[in-house]
């Protein structure tokens, strides 16, 4: 199925920079957590025991397309051939937690040294920009999935990095950084990310 984004480009799945590589027969584990899941699966295993404990209101973003090809092979079945975003995406996640509004977007990369701004869209910074001006909290959660490691990352670092690039500056976020300004977090059972451990501190620290 094609999709296009509302300017008819053609819309490429990019879930991190490489894809994930698949796990060979002879290798082991990493750890408990490496299960084949993706950071999408682990957030809204969160955000539904979040939501089912009353810890917060949290939901992924749905995104509208517009349909415009479709064929059908037979009479019971019907392909999607083609369709577009009517809108572009802003973030993957929003909700309430505590009292704030939180908005925030969920990347992975294999690399195991810096995070590429490649994949971050100049309106994903415009409405995260708007967020925050509006008293909301914005952010990032990126996994490092070679080193199976998470850091909820405060939207200014990212901002702050993009403004950097544009200036023609570097074009990542070294994991040194998030080390140093980001919070890391660890896999756990329930709730699987907590990210809402991360946003305490966060606050806490302005």
């Amino acid at each position: 199925m094609t999709i296009r984004y509302p300017n008819g480009k053609v819309y490429k799945p990019n879930n991190s920079e490489t894809p994930v590589k698949k796990q060979s027969k002879n290798e082991k584990k990493i750890s408990f957590s490496n299960r084949g899941k993706t950071l999408e699966d682990d957030l809204n295993e969160t955000n539904q025991f979040y939501n089912s404990h009353g810890l917060a209101n949290v939901h992924k973003k749905p995104v509208p397309i517009q349909i415009v090809k479709v064929e059908y092979p037979s009479r019971s079945t019907a392909v999607i051939r083609e369709a577009y975003f009517r809108t572009p995406s802003t973030t993957d996640y929003n909700g309430v937690w505590n009292g704030y509004y939180i908005d925030f977007e969920a990347k992975e990369t294999e690399s195991k040294t810096s995070f590429p701004l490649k994949n971050i869209h100049a309106h994903q910074i415009t409405h995260m920009r708007s967020v925050v001006e509006q008293q909301g909290i914005a952010f990032f959660i990126v996994r490092f999935s070679s080193v199976d490691r998470y850091f909820v990352v405060p939207f200014d670092i990212i901002e702050e990095a993009w403004h950097t690039m544009e200036s023609g500056g570097r074009k990542s976020i070294r994991l040194a950084a998030f080390e140093e300004k980001a919070v890391e977090i660890q896999i756990g059972f329930n709730p699987r990310i907590d990210y809402l451990a991360a946003l305490k501190k966060i606050v806490a620290n302005k």
